[in-house]
């Protein structure tokens, strides 16, 4: 079940909104800093060196029990831009609405309840896999 339910959140239409964030991409491109295949490349592994590491430690230690108020908090605090914490917020709100109806678990709705506008998708990511069945290095 683990390897299903990863491969689930892993999809792109897994009805969560993220295929539809380009993480940046887009004003990389405008700005000249992505213009062929190798400096894509290079911009994908900075982010993934990057927010992308942040972003997976928040996850496992959510997908580990740890207070999701507390991950949030953390996450706010590693996103100085406005713009972007609003887009974390979002994404979160799309992944809950989406993991809760796949797996409805009891912390999914605690986290619904004490973020109604949205927790950051990595927090959000993390209890997903949780109530999917899914651990920390998931």
């Amino acid at each position: 079940m683990s390897l299903a339910a990863l491969l689930v959140l892993a999809d792109g239409r897994f009805p969560a909104g993220g295929h539809a964030h380009s993480g940046g991409a887009e004003a990389a491109c405008k700005a000249g800093r992505i213009h062929d295949a190798a400096s894509l490349a290079q911009f994908c592994r900075g982010r993934l060196h990057t927010a992308g590491l942040t972003a997976a430690a928040l996850a496992a230690s959510a997908a580990l029990g740890l207070d999701p108020a507390e991950l949030d908090a953390a996450a706010d605090a590693r996103t100085p831009s406005p713009a972007l914490r609003a887009a974390a917020r979002r994404l979160g709100r799309q992944l809950l609405r989406a993991a809760r109806a796949t797996w409805p678990a009891a912390e999914l709705d605690a986290l619904a309840a004490a973020f109604p506008r949205g927790a950051h998708q990595p927090v959000v990511l993390g209890l997903a896999a949780r109530a999917a069945g899914l651990g920390a290095l998931d």
